[in-house]
């Protein structure tokens, strides 16, 4: 999602422009920190020896929260969780704002931007590492997703707008011709992206999401008005604990059209995950 053009492509020359767009043009300013609480201007260092820098508001209850990807979109959430004492990450992923690197339009290296801020949180002396969750929006839940599926830090996962990375994924989105459609398509965006980026797409998430149980997941999704309908596939995928809501407002706009309900339900999970009795305490809740 993020980035990523969600329009049926109308050339088969289009997806070339998209691949090297997605992994050639920077970047958007740094907004003015309005987090509601004190914060600290962090620097984190990924595996593949980038800087990213970012705010950190300090735990107050030994939980903390990353919200990815960037500062802008997120910081609204990141108020909303320091208001519950969550400490709260949030940063310009590679190639955006202030951080080093190439832009990743397409999110196939966020894994190792969003493995910088677990290992930055699991060093805080406020943080019981065991007490991390992340909240991810469109790329930044399918990243998310990734990253609970390889590692055990992430103690839960709320995915919002969760959808396609890659062709696979784009094929597993689309029904009758858009299929063969989105094969040329995407797979030529895909060869592009993997030239111009000098990596290979992730691995298919239907195949990874059911390898986060017993870690619970909440997927956020707005039904018809999404850009794509994956979210209740990897929650179909997904094993228990899990939970799933339909929100209004479209595309990551739950926080926007409903923030008393968005706030009621997503810290509500937080705090069953983090908090209380962990993953055994979130049952599974529909809608």
């Amino acid at each position: 999602m993020g980035s990523r053009a969600t329009c049926r492509p109308i050339t088969f020359a289009m997806p070339f422009a998209i691949a090297y767009v997605g992994g050639h043009v920077a970047r958007s300013a740094v907004p003015t920190a309005a987090l509601g609480r004190a914060h600290e201007d962090v620097v984190l260092h990924t595996s593949d020896g980038l800087k990213l820098t970012g705010w950190y508001v300090p735990s107050r209850n030994h939980a903390a929260v990353i919200v990815f990807p960037g500062r802008k979109g997120t910081m609204s959430r990141a108020r909303m969780l320091a208001r519950h004492g969550y400490g709260v990450l949030i940063y310009d992923r590679r190639g955006e704002g202030q951080s080093q690197g190439d832009p990743d339009g397409w999110g196939w290296s966020f894994n190792k931007d969003i493995r910088a801020g677990l290992e930055f949180l699991k060093r805080r002396h406020d943080v019981d590492p065991q007490r991390i969750a992340g909240i991810g929006l469109s790329v930044g839940g399918e990243m998310m997703l990734q990253t609970a599926s390889e590692t055990t830090d992430l103690a839960a996962v709320v995915a919002e707008g969760a959808g396609a990375r890659t062709a696979g994924e784009e094929i597993d989105d689309a029904s009758g011709v858009d299929k063969v459609l989105a094969a040329l398509s995407y797979g030529t965006r895909d060869l592009t992206n993997i030239v111009t980026q000098g990596h290979a797409p992730p691995t298919n998430l239907q195949r990874l999401v059911p390898k986060i149980a017993p870690r619970p997941v909440f997927f956020i999704h707005a039904g018809a008005d999404d850009v794509g309908q994956l979210g209740p596939v990897y929650y179909r995928l997904a094993g228990q604990p899990k939970q799933i809501w339909e929100a209004k407002g479209g595309h990551t706009q739950a926080f926007a059209k409903e923030p008393h309900e968005y706030e009621r339900r997503v810290v509500d999970f937080l705090d069953r995950a983090l908090l209380d009795g962990g993953a055994s305490d979130v049952g599974t809740r529909d809608n």
